[in-house]
């Protein structure tokens, strides 16, 4: 592909050297320039790809992209303002433009962007509408998943994956549009159909993130200047802010805010084995709807999922079956069980998420609320006594056990969090054995009883001493139960 034809769409100015010529890659990454590439510098908040323009020349890149002047002999220099932008409308035309060829749906919020892209996609193949999707869960299609490093992955990753997906016949993608995605142009480079907006609330503030809350919200804002229809959260408070400066038009959902699509009459739905919520639609819509995940919150996000399919050829039927048969790896993720109880595995891994899982649990009343966590090694340890003392206020029992101890023993997260946790005087027990601690919870269970384990979520291994071990609690489960019944038939 010629250079000029990569550079459309990106301002520039041309330092030194030629455009006339035939670029074989496109790279950010200097350890994997290659002979007749273009490489594009890229600021980190540790690395600067500028520091390696001089060495991707001298490894053979035609052509350096910067956002300054740097030492390239023998290649051309071209300058633009945002090299960040300037990778994703560059990546956008190395793969052909993908999004082109797709109904793109991209979803920022603070809280339940993973969960209604998984309702959003659940909905439309229940439609017949082979759908893709980005996002924490990876890069998902088909029988096809990816680990992506990001919520949302970077732009020429997004757009390699957007490819495969309209390759692969796939009509519709929808990404987690994250506001760090949004502020670094990770969706730059394409116009998404569809911008929906969840909710909003303080996260990501210091470090290498945002600089205060301001701009986090001007950050999730860049959505509705980057899509063709916003769909909007009409009760949540920054719903206005978050609108500031649109480009697109909007519609509005919601439970209380009058919005041309509205839910009522929510309520909890529990059984054996089964924890969700109901609710009925009213509006552009009208249909009664459950959702096959715990929590109110579970209504809004589902409230959000059809907001937007409902401007997809989906029928009504699409939608209940899509909702009712819902599930998202590793959130609030329903484990079969034998036994009158219920088994959940959840992501949460620190005190914030730890008290949204368990106040919703807590309010379908079980007989026994039991949680089983650890806390990540090289972490803070205030996020161990926090993550203790949340659990032994919320839960009945708390089973205390490893997670990613990484370089650090096990019994010293332990003992950090059994600090939190005896300051409530709630109830535990340990096992530092992750898969010993599973096998206690299955044996000790009560029927109405409600067990959650805490911190893997997604995750399919524990990292100890540098070394990743494979370690699903899907399986484990399975094991223990299957381990359990051959004692019965002894």
């Amino acid at each position: 592909m010629q250079l000029t034809q990569l550079l459309a769409g990106v301002p520039y100015t041309l330092a030194h050297g030629t455009l006339h010529l035939e670029i074989g890659d496109l790279v950010y990454d200097s350890r994997k320039v290659t002979p007749g590439c273009v490489f594009v510098c890229l600021s980190g908040a540790r690395v600067d790809g500028h520091s390696f323009a001089a060495q991707a020349a001298q490894n053979g890149a035609a052509a350096v992209v910067a956002q300054k002047e740097v030492d390239c002999p023998g290649a051309t220099l071209v300058l633009t303002k945002d090299t960040r932008y300037a990778l994703a409308c560059m990546s956008a035309a190395w793969f052909g433009h993908p999004a082109q060829r797709l109904t793109t749906v991209g979803i920022t919020g603070t809280k339940g962007k993973t969960t209604t892209a998984c309702m959003i996609r659940a909905i439309l193949q229940a439609a017949g509408i082979k759908t893709g999707m980005i996002g924490t869960l990876g890069a998902i299609w088909g029988e096809n998943a990816e680990a992506t490093n990001n919520t949302t992955p970077e732009s020429y990753d997004v757009q390699r994956y957007l490819k495969k997906m309209a390759d692969d016949g796939c009509r519709c993608v929808v990404m987690e549009a994250s506001s760090l995605g949004l502020k670094w142009h990770r969706t730059a480079g394409f116009v998404f159909d569809y911008g929906l907006f969840t909710n909003f609330s303080p996260d990501h503030i210091g470090g290498d993130e945002h600089a205060d809350l301001a701009e986090y919200l001007a950050c999730k804002a860049l959505l509705f200047k980057s899509c063709k229809l916003g769909i909007v959260n009409a009760d949540d408070a920054h719903c206005q802010a978050v609108l500031q400066g649109h480009t697109c038009q909007v519609e509005t959902f919601g439970f209380t805010t009058p919005a041309p699509l509205m839910g009522a009459n929510e309520a909890l739905v529990s059984r054996p084995g089964y924890l969700g919520a109901r609710f009925d639609v009213h509006g552009a819509l009208e249909l009664a709807v459950e959702v096959a995940i715990p929590g109110m919150f579970s209504a809004y996000n589902a409230l959000a999922a059809i907001a937007v399919c409902r401007h997809f050829a989906v029928t009504q039927q699409a939608i209940v079956q899509g909702l009712g048969h819902i599930r998202v790896k590793g959130r609030a993720e329903p484990v079969p069980v034998p036994g009158d109880y219920t088994l959940l595995i959840d992501y949460a891994h620190n005190a914030v998420s730890m008290e949204n899982i368990l106040s919703t649990l807590r309010e379908y009343q079980p007989h026994r609320l039991i949680c089983l966590f650890g806390a990540g090694g090289n972490r803070p340890r205030a996020r161990r006594f926090e993550m203790g003392e949340i659990c032994g206020k919320l839960a009945d029992l708390s089973v205390i056990t490893a997670d990613n101890s990484r370089d650090e023993d096990v019994m010293d997260i332990i003992a950090d969090i059994r600090v939190g946790i005896d300051k409530t005087g709630g109830q535990y027990v340990v096992e530092p054995d992750r898969r010993e601690a599973i096998r206690y919870c299955i044996e000790h269970a009560q029927p109405g009883d409600i067990i959650v384990l805490a911190g893997k979520g997604h995750e399919t291994y524990q990292e100890i001493k540098g070394v990743k071990h494979h370690f699903d609690e899907r399986e484990v489960v399975a094991d223990i139960l299957k381990s359990l019944n051959t004692r019965k038939e002894d």
